[in-house]
């Protein structure tokens, strides 16, 4: 197995953007939506604001993920997907970890995320990871189906 390589990159930079645009249609399929009409301005993601990561196997992009912002001392997790080729094989934890080293090295205490009832692969990953449900909040705040996630870092 290759080892994952995370790199970070530009919100805006095309690799990032392809990968975006195939989580969203990955959340469209699932929702029978657009995916995430949540609200994302590229400059969120600049440090120390924030910041946005991608994962490589062999060289090849596979998966990203970010953070951005929530209020002091909080950072909220935005655009995680692994391509469906490279799914289990650690992508998701690797950049996960990736998202909340940043975020601690640029002061954050806490991490909150939004995620759907219709992942269940992430919300089982989250979990793992130590995250705990948390009353929902954001964009997604009063939709059905909506679990949010917090951490402490």
């Amino acid at each position: 197995m290759s080892e994952i390589e995370i790199r970070t990159v530009a919100f805006d930079a095309p690799v990032a953007q392809q990968l975006i645009r195939a989580a969203l249609a990955d959340l469209g399929a699932r929702y029978d939506s657009s995916g995430d009409d949540t609200p994302v301005d590229a400059a969120e993601f600049e440090p120390p604001d924030g910041v946005f990561l991608v994962a490589y196997l062999a060289g090849e992009p596979v998966g990203c993920g970010g953070w951005r912002s929530h209020g002091a001392g909080v950072a909220e997790v935005k655009r995680m997907y692994t391509t469906p080729a490279a799914r289990g094989r650690g992508v998701a934890r690797a950049v996960l970890a990736a998202v909340e080293r940043s975020a601690r090295e640029q002061g954050r205490k806490r991490v909150v995320l939004e995620c759907g009832d219709k992942q269940p692969e992430a919300i089982a990953m989250y979990q793992s990871a130590g995250y705990e449900r948390i009353p929902n909040f954001g964009y997604y705040k009063d939709a059905e189906g909506c679990v949010s996630f917090g951490r402490t870092l």
